[in-house]
């Protein structure tokens, strides 16, 4: 009894959590505004202000794919875009210490 209790539980968990992580867009691009910000505070070189930028424009995307969103699945690209662009400014802000 108790393993299908569990077995039900991870299978409202697998099916339920891609769903509510997909309309996370505005945390997520929250998130990468800030890093962004983040990032431009910190010494910029060539090498970063490139990294940086990406990020931005990664950031452009997300924002359009949320707004013009009509599935789950533009969602899901938001949060990726977003993401990709946190880990491009986190690249530049960890260029920036030596």
């Amino acid at each position: 009894m108790r393993i299908v209790a569990v077995l039900v539980l991870s299978a409202a968990l697998v099916l339920v959590g891609p769903a509510s992580w997909a309309y996370n867009c505005p945390v997520v691009i929250k998130q990468a505004e800030d890093t962004i910000k983040k990032a431009e505070a910190g010494k910029v070189s060539p090498e970063t202000r490139q990294l940086i930028e990406e990020a931005k424009k990664l950031l452009a995307e997300a924002k359009a794919h949320h707004e013009n969103a009509r599935t789950k699945r533009d969602h899901g690209d938001s949060v990726r875009k977003a993401k990709t662009a946190i880990a491009y400014a986190e690249e530049a802000i960890i260029l920036q210490n030596p």
